[in-house]
C-alpha cells in the first residue's frame, strides 16, 4: 500500500464528471478516480473548511460511528475492475478490525472528516497511476511504457477515458494552488 494525498477535485472540460486527484505522497504519481457531483462536493466541503448548518451524510457517519466507540484508521483504494474503483474503510471497534466495502469517494470524504490516512494499493496504481513530465503532462516513460505493455489489450480499451481525460487536464495550477 502506498500512501496518498489529495491533490484537488476537477471537473472535466469535454463532460463536466468530477474527478479526485490522489497523489503519491513520496512520488509524483496521481491516481485520478472519476466520482458523484455530491461526493465532490462532499469532499471539497471538508478541505475547505464550509461550515454547513447541518450534517452532512458523511459527517453523521463520523458521528455515529464515534458515539459507538469506533475508530477509523484508514481508507484504502483496493482494487480497480471494468473501470471501477473499489475502497476499504478500516475501522477499529471493542478491539477487532473491521474492513467496509465501499466507494472510494465515500472513503474519501470520511476520511477527510475524521483526519486518518489514505492509501492505494500498488495493483491499482500499476494500473491506473499516472507520471506528469514539469509541464504537467504524461510521461510515456520506459518505465511505464513496459507496464502498459503486460497490461492486455482490453483492459487498455477500458482504461481509455481515463487516459483521454488525463491528456486534457491542465494541472498547471497545482503548483499554483500551493503557493
Amino acid at each position: 500500500m502506498i500512501e496518498m494525498s489529495i491533490e484537488g477535485i476537477r471537473v472535466s472540460l469535454m463532460n463536466y464528471q468530477r474527478v479526485v486527484i490522489l497523489k503519491e505522497k513520496e512520488a509524483d504519481r496521481y491516481l485520478p478516480i472519476w466520482i458523484g457531483p455530491a461526493e465532490a462536493d462532499a469532499i471539497t466541503v471538508r478541505l475547505q473548511d464550509v461550515a454547513v448548518a447541518r450534517p452532512l451524510t458523511h459527517d453523521l457517519l463520523r458521528d455515529v460511528m464515534e458515539k459507538l466507540g469506533a475508530q477509523v484508521e484508514c481508507v484504502v483504494v483496493n482494487d480497480l475492475e471494468d473501470d471501477t474503483f473499489f475502497a476499504r474503510i478500516m475501522i477499529s471497534f471493542n478491539g477487532e478490525q473491521i474492513e467496509i466495502d465501499s466507494r472510494p469517494s465515500d472513503a474519501i470524504a470520511l476520511a477527510v472528516r475524521v483526519q486518518v490516512p489514505i492509501y492505494a494499493e500498488d495493483a491499482v496504481l500499476d494500473k491506473a497511476g499516472v507520471r506528469l513530465d514539469k509541464e504537467g503532462q504524461p510521461l510515456e516513460a520506459a518505465a511505464h511504457q513496459e507496464t502498459i505493455s503486460k497490461v492486455n489489450e482490453e483492459e487498455l480499451q477500458r482504461m481509455s477515458a481515463f487516459r483521454d481525460f488525463i491528456e486534457s487536464l491542465d494541472l498547471d495550477d497545482f503548483d499554483k494552488r500551493k503557493s
